[in-house]
C-alpha cells in the first residue's frame, strides 16, 4: 500500500522539484541581468548620437521628464594633465569622487552610487565614453524598473558600470543608482571631456585603445 501511494505521489513531486528549480534558476538569471549595472542599449552599436524622439522616461517605475534637447558643446574643453598623471576616485563611504592630476585635486563632487545593487571596488581604467546613451533595466512591479534614453556624459569603467551625468534625481550623496556612479550633468561633462580615451573631433562615442588609453579608476569602500 505504502509503494502504491509512493508511485502515486512520485510524478507529483518530481514536478514540484522541476518547477522549483525552473524558478529558482529564472531568478537567478534575472539577478544576474540586473548586476551588469547600467549598461546602455546595443553597447556594440552605439553612437553617442542625441535621440530627439525619446520622450518617456520612467525611474524607481515612474514616469518622469527626460532630456529632451541636447545639452550645449562647451566652448572650451576642459584640458587635463598628461595621460598618466589623471585618474579618478570614487569614495563609496564618503560618496564622494575626486578627479587628480597626480597630488592636485583638479574636480571634487558628491555622487551616488548603488542603492539596489553595488558599485564593484577596485582599480580600473574607462573603456568607453558616450555622450548620450538610453540605459533600462530593473524589474517592473519592484519599484526598481528604469529606462532613461539619453543618459548624458556615460564613462564605462568596469564592463556596464560607469559614471555618468543624471537628470532623474538630485540627491547626491546617497546611492540611488543600480550599481554606476550618478554625478550632477554638469560636473559628469567636465570629467567627460578631462578624461581618456580623448574624444575624437565630431564624434560622440570612443573606445580605449593601446594609443588611445583610459584613464585610471580606483573605486574604494
Amino acid at each position: 500500500m505504502k509503494k502504491f501511494r509512493f508511485f502515486l505521489l512520485a510524478p507529483i513531486i518530481i514536478a514540484s522539484g522541476i518547477i522549483v528549480l525552473f524558478l529558482s534558476k529564472r531568478s537567478l538569471l534575472l539577478f544576474k541581468k540586473q548586476q551588469i549595472g547600467c549598461r546602455c542599449l546595443n553597447l556594440e552599436t552605439a553612437t553617442g548620437d542625441f535621440e530627439p524622439n525619446q520622450n518617456l522616461a520612467f525611474f524607481e517605475g515612474k514616469e518622469i521628464i527626460p532630456l529632451l534637447a541636447e545639452l550645449p558643446i562647451p566652448e572650451e574643453k576642459v584640458m587635463g594633465a598628461a595621460a598618466g598623471n589623471k585618474w579618478i576616485e570614487v569614495d563609496l563611504s564618503e560618496q564622494k569622487l575626486i578627479a587628480w592630476e597626480g597630488d592636485k585635486i583638479f574636480l571634487e563632487s558628491p555622487l551616488s552610487s548603488g542603492k539596489w545593487f553595488p558599485t564593484p571596488t577596485g582599480e580600473f581604467s574607462i573603456w568607453s565614453k558616450f555622450k548620450y546613451t538610453k540605459m533600462e533595466g530593473g524589474v517592473k512591479g519592484t519599484g526598481t524598473y528604469y529606462n532613461l534614453p539619453n543618459v548624458p556624459y556615460t564613462m564605462y569603467f568596469h564592463n556596464g558600470f560607469g559614471l555618468h551625468g543624471t537628470y532623474w534625481h538630485n540627491n547626491f550623496g546617497h546611492p540611488m543608482s543600480h550599481g554606476c556612479v550618478n554625478l550632477p550633468t554638469q560636473v559628469a561633462e567636465k570629467i567627460f571631456y578631462w578624461s581618456d580615451p580623448a574624444l575624437p573631433f565630431g564624434k560622440n562615442a570612443v573606445r580605449a585603445t593601446n594609443d588611445n588609453p583610459g584613464t585610471k579608476v580606483v573605486v574604494h569602500l
